[in-house]
């Protein structure tokens, strides 16, 4: 999970617990773009949503796609 700053980790951890049906409080936008341009995230109605590969990245079953950010 170094691929990702802590603060992009945080929030897909947050977008996870969102499509848990938890409450999540505030979602960093920057983070939840960058999440998205590394397809983990995606925009919706309601703001941003984790994709399949955001879910198998917190489980461990792939790597993050390159970040630019921490490259």
């Amino acid at each position: 999970m170094d691929d990702l700053t802590s603060s992009q980790l945080e929030a897909l951890r947050n977008l996870a617990r969102k499509k848990a049906g938890d409450e999540v409080g505030f979602v960093n936008i920057a983070d939840a773009r960058a999440l998205t341009d590394l397809g983990l995230a995606q925009r919706s109605r309601e703001g941003w949503d984790i994709t399949p590969e955001g879910s198998a990245f917190l489980t461990g079953g792939t790597d993050a796609p390159a970040n630019p950010e921490t490259s």
